[in-house]
């Protein structure tokens, strides 16, 4: 299996910084609420400052929706949304202890994190723009089709495990109690994405290594190096 980046992603978003984690041997009976409070102290101390529409690393995203012709403020990237939520209810619901630490995390950093079960991926992963056939399962249970030209997480059976880039994740892939192999993608594009991505990508393969002993890979991807197999 490999997951990488098409040439046409690279071309159009060249500060695109995408950190790429795997992880095995994952449970979800772990008690991860001590590790979340800390990460979400950290996003109420900057939200305290200033709102999330004015930290650097959303405005780079709400740039980049405004280059694939989406109105930035109706499709937002999935951190400033979860910080949205966070900032206006005070907290997050409580959905897998692997989920949880991903948002509380992608919180503090404002960056979006998404968690795939590796065993509903056919092959690979590639973030590419969209043919318009391929197959998005929504939460709600129905099946759409991306637009022609849309960012999205295609595998090789050409099923979309996410819509608009790092917008919304499909229900096809996400993590279930029985989940125990995942790839985990956090991706920036402000101008000090990578020194915070890879802050991001280190402090969570701590977590991981802490909280389920769980053995990791983790990469950061460029133009040069675009793929990571496993």
């Amino acid at each position: 299996m490999y997951f990488r980046h098409s040439p046409d992603i690279w071309r159009g978003y060249p500060n695109l910084v995408p950190g790429v984690l795997i992880a095995w041997g994952l449970a979800a009976d772990r008690d991860v609420r001590a590790r979340t409070a800390e990460y979400e102290a950290l996003a109420r101390a900057r939200l305290d400052v200033a709102t999330e529409g004015d930290w650097p690393e959303i405005q780079a995203w709400r740039r980049a929706f405004s280059q694939m012709g989406l109105k930035p403020t109706q499709y937002r990237c999935a951190a400033e949304s979860l910080l949205r939520r966070f900032r206006k209810e005070g907290a997050l619901p409580s959905l897998h202890p692997l989920v949880d630490l991903c948002n509380a995390m992608s919180l503090a950093f404002g960056i979006p994190i998404a968690v795939f079960d590796l065993s509903r991926i056919e092959q690979h992963l590639e973030v590419r723009l969209a043919m318009g056939d391929e197959r998005y399962r929504s939460f709600a249970g129905e099946t759409e089709q991306p637009d022609v030209g849309e960012v999205v997480f295609v595998d090789a059976g050409n099923a979309a495990h996410a819509r608009r880039w790092t917008h919304r994740q499909s229900a096809l892939s996400a993590v279930r109690p029985e989940t125990s192999a995942v790839l985990i993608v956090a991706e920036a594009l402000h101008a000090t994405a990578f020194a915070d991505v890879s802050r991001l990508l280190d402090a969570l393969a701590s977590e991981l290594k802490t909280l389920w002993t769980a053995p990791v890979d983790q990469t950061i991807l460029t133009p040069a190096s675009p793929s990571i197999e496993f």
